[in-house]
């Protein structure tokens, strides 16, 4: 065999390797999910009125939530469980990504990342928080102060699970943004120079963000726009601490 024919044969069982770590990965994090998705489909009911307790307290007296659907007494709040059982193995998921990655990386990209990984669980989960005591009611304030005269405020319970779902991964995403400054930033993709340089094109793009995420109404927008602008400064503040703190790492590994 020549070298040719055994840097291929290397390459496909490294290859091979890889996927199967892959696979194995994402299996772990399927069955974390389905573990977690059984007391989830138990409390399904319990769950939903959870979620929808910031709305009904809004509510005018003798109002309620309605279903429009033969089915949706049902399938609401099983939908809603299986959503709930990936949002509580959000950690398990994270964990199995970083642990595919992490061989890859060098002893100083691993102690750099591992804050990241564990900084992107909490802020996500900050994120949700925020979105359920602190922005829904004053959103579902709004609407049901602005709801017309002799209009009756009836919502229903597929479209406010579907509302309040879209609400809670946007927040947890948007609060994201200093772990994404961050690695833009030690990646070298954008200098933090030009990022603070440009802070007036980045409000201007988190304020459209923050528009296309939340309902069409200036009230949740900036509920939203301004979080996401301070956590951009604060992933400002980050990357040049971290990167700072990371400069002489790839010494140390090289001696």
């Amino acid at each position: 065999m020549n070298d040719a024919d055994g840097q291929e044969t290397l390459a496909e069982s490294t290859l091979l390797s890889h996927l199967l770590e892959l696979r194995n990965r994402l299996l772990r994090a399927l069955v974390a999910t389905l573990v977690i998705s059984i007391p989830c489909l138990y409390f399904a009911n319990d769950i939903f009125t959870w979620l929808s307790a910031p709305l009904r307290n809004q509510l005018p007296e003798g109002a309620r939530l309605i279903a429009t659907s033969v089915v949706a007494p049902f399938m609401t709040p099983f939908k809603l469980a299986l959503l709930a059982a990936i949002f509580f193995a959000m950690p398990v998921i994270l964990y199995q990504v970083w642990a595919f990655v992490a061989p890859g990386l060098y002893r100083h990209e691993r102690r750099f990342a591992l804050p990241l990984f564990v900084s992107s669980v909490i802020l996500f989960y900050t994120g949700t928080a925020f979105a359920y005591f602190i922005v829904f009611p004053v959103i579902f304030q709004f609407f049901v102060m602005t709801t017309p005269v002799g209009v009756e405020m009836m919502t229903d319970i597929t479209q406010y699970m579907d509302f309040a779902v879209l609400l809670f991964f946007a927040f947890g995403l948007a609060f994201e943004i200093p772990v994404a400054t961050v690695l833009l930033v030690r990646t070298g993709i954008v200098k933090r120079e030009k990022l603070a340089q440009n802070r007036g094109y980045v409000l201007l793009g988190i304020f459209i963000i923050a528009a296309f995420l939340t309902p069409p109404d200036a009230v949740s927008q900036t509920l939203m726009a301004l979080p996401m602008y301070a956590l951009y400064e604060a992933g400002m503040l980050m990357s040049r601490v971290l990167v700072r703190r990371d400069t002489a790492a790839p010494q140390d590994d090289a001696a």
